[in-house]
């Protein structure tokens, strides 16, 4: 993460807060890539049950849960920034947002997934 200033920064959040509103029940999405995310989440919410099979998807804490739906979003079907900065920008907004627990979490369910998804930005370097 570059700062807490950049566009793509705050892009993220407010992705982030779209979909954690979706996920409560909010049925309006307000973002431009919010919808392209829900469109996908019966994919992305399978990698993750696959990645963190001891966490049901309705356990996961929702602000972990919408980082990890939009960070895999854009690691598979975004794909405009490198992985390592997708990465990165998810445990920093678990890390702002999460409880002491969620970067960790983060981390370990993308890192997990990454070993079974082959990324060449991230691979092959």
């Amino acid at each position: 993460m570059k700062s807490k200033t950049d566009p793509r920064h705050l892009k993220r959040i407010k992705n982030i807060q779209a979909l954690f509103a979706w996920g409560c029940g909010n049925a309006q999405p307000k973002t431009i890539n919010s919808p392209k995310v829900i469109e996908k989440i019966a994919k992305i919410d399978k990698i993750i049950q696959k990645n963190a099979p001891k966490w049901p998807l309705d356990k996961i804490n929702k602000v972990d849960l919408s980082i990890l739906r939009y960070a895999f979003w854009e690691l598979i079907y975004k794909k405009e920034a490198p992985p390592k900065v997708i990465i990165d920008e998810a445990i920093e907004l678990a890390k702002e947002f999460g409880n002491d627990a969620s970067p960790k979490f983060v981390n370990g369910v993308i890192g997990t997934a990454l070993k079974k998804i082959d990324l060449p930005d991230l691979n092959h370097e």
